[in-house]
């Protein structure tokens, strides 16, 4: 894929049906199918329509996203941040994770609370995020609770 200009990526609040076909384009390209994740496993109880989505696009075409969903009145939950694998490495990721946290504080949320896979802590510790407990198996990767106060 040809590289292209970061002057043409933008960050959207996905509250469009094909805004959200955005998100999921990116989670089945980057991990159902890199992963051999099943899509009823990577699209959970937490793919509802209440879910809020942000999605990246460089010149219309998506490129990384994230979920939000509450948890309870004060803290709301950042999952499934993804990146294409051709768009890493460009600070994309933080990006998305910043635009989340922003959102969920215009929501009325006081923090963020996000289940961090082991590989991928210390690009959680330089945003902020504190390890909130143990490194445990999940579905898929092995992961570990990060909490950061908005």
């Amino acid at each position: 894929m040809e590289d292209r200009s970061e002057n043409k990526l933008e960050i959207i609040r996905a509250t469009e049906t094909w805004q959200q076909a955005g998100a999921y384009y990116v989670r089945i390209q980057a991990m159902a199918k890199k992963h051999h994740i099943t899509l009823r496993r990577e699209f959970d109880d937490h793919d509802t329509p209440d879910t809020r989505y942000i999605v990246v696009t460089d010149d219309d075409f998506p490129v990384a996203t994230a979920r939000m969903y509450p948890m309870d009145e004060g803290a709301v939950m950042i999952g499934r941040v993804v990146v294409l694998r051709e768009y890493r490495h460009r600070g994309i990721g933080t990006r998305v994770v910043h635009e989340c946290e922003k959102w969920a504080k215009e929501l009325g949320f006081r923090r963020t609370v996000l289940e961090s896979r082991d590989n991928k802590i210390d690009f959680y510790l330089q945003m902020g995020y504190e390890i909130r407990g143990e490194a445990a198996d999940g579905d898929t990767f092995r992961c570990i609770r990060m909490e950061k106060e908005l």
